[in-house]
């Protein structure tokens, strides 16, 4: 067994950021997919953009690191070993996905990867929250998939509406303007959310290392761990923007523009009630509910398929790669 208190709070901290950098791969990529996809923004100002303000929605609030930090598992049951075990599981699953450009859910790799772990070194299922896994984690995987859909759906049919007697030449010109608003908006909320679960990793090991003794999250973890998804994005969020701007459906500015603005509300709402939502999954519902909203046959069903299949299996699929990782850790 690996032994040092502070070598191993030292080696979370890496992994925690190494998951964040991957998690910029996946899902710091979905703040900017349709405004690179619609040539509203080139890659280098959409990265940049999306950066500063995942930077800044990272320290709107911290509801979900509470809930990842403190609102899953038995805090008597997390060990730095179940933290290693949780992060080194949903970084492996990152990989895979990002390798075949499928946009899974960071946030739910890791919660997969933390219960397995957990499970795994406490030889029981009692150090898991149930009822906060389902009300929190199970309920939204389904539920914030479905509102990001109608969202989608619902803004394009009002701005349908709305604009059916302008010219198209002046909707493309005006939203590809008000579509940098909205991605600006989508990134914010993307740091509110996304950017948290690292940090409650990390203070989550802080705490039982005992180097603070209550969760609190400190400046220099919030700062790191935005830091280190703004990298991830710059590094490997092309593959994604590919496969959710170009393959999912074909978008418009005004398209963008609705599945953004759709699909930031939802965050919110989410953040809000302490949920730890994928907005790999909503941002994703969100542009096909735009592309349905024209006609059903614009979305690309066959990749929309894959892509929920990854989101169902994702949880259970990294609790397994846990339970193997922190099988060998028992044995190191």
């Amino acid at each position: 067994m690996l032994n040092g208190s502070l070598e191993l709070t030292i080696a979370i901290v890496i992994i925690a950021l190494i998951f964040d950098f991957f998690n910029g791969f996946h899902d710091s990529a979905n703040a900017i997919a349709t405004s690179v996809s619609t040539r509203v923004l080139t890659m280098k100002e959409a990265v940049l953009m999306s950066a500063f303000f995942n930077f800044l929605g990272a320290f709107m609030n911290v509801k979900v690191a509470e809930t990842i930090g403190k609102g899953l598992i038995a805090p008597t049951s997390i060990t730095q070993y179940v933290v290693i075990a949780g992060l080194l599981a949903a970084v492996i699953w990152n990989i895979i996905t990002w390798y075949y450009g499928i946009p899974s859910s960071s946030s739910h790799a890791l919660i997969g990867g933390l219960i397995g772990a957990a499970i795994t070194f406490s030889k029981s299922i009692s150090v898991i929250y149930w009822a906060n896994f389902f009300w929190k984690v199970v309920l939204w995987l389904f539920l914030s998939p479905i509102i990001g859909f109608i969202m989608g759906y619902i803004f394009m049919k009002i701005l349908n509406y709305l604009l059916k007697d302008k010219k198209p030449s002046w909707v493309t010109r005006f939203f590809s303007k008000a579509q940098i608003a909205s991605a600006m908006l989508m990134a914010l909320n993307h740091g509110g959310n996304d950017a948290q679960k690292s940090m409650g990793v990390i203070t989550m090991a802080l705490v039982s290392a005992g180097v603070i003794s209550q969760f609190s999250i400190p400046l220099w973890v919030k700062i790191g761990c935005a830091t280190a998804m703004a990298i991830g994005t710059m590094t490997g969020g092309k593959k994604i923007i590919k496969t959710m701007g170009h393959n999912m459906a074909k978008l418009a500015p005004v398209n963008g523009f609705a599945a953004e603005t759709g699909a930031a509300l939802v965050i919110f709402i989410a953040t809000m009630f302490k949920a730890p939502v994928s907005t790999t999954h909503i941002i994703s519902t969100s542009i096909m509910g735009v592309a349905a909203s024209n006609r059903m046959s614009s979305v690309r069903w066959i990749l929309a398929k894959n892509i929920v299949q990854a989101w169902v299996i994702t949880i259970p699929v990294c609790a397994v790669i846990a339970a193997i990782v922190a099988s060998i850790i028992r044995i190191a």
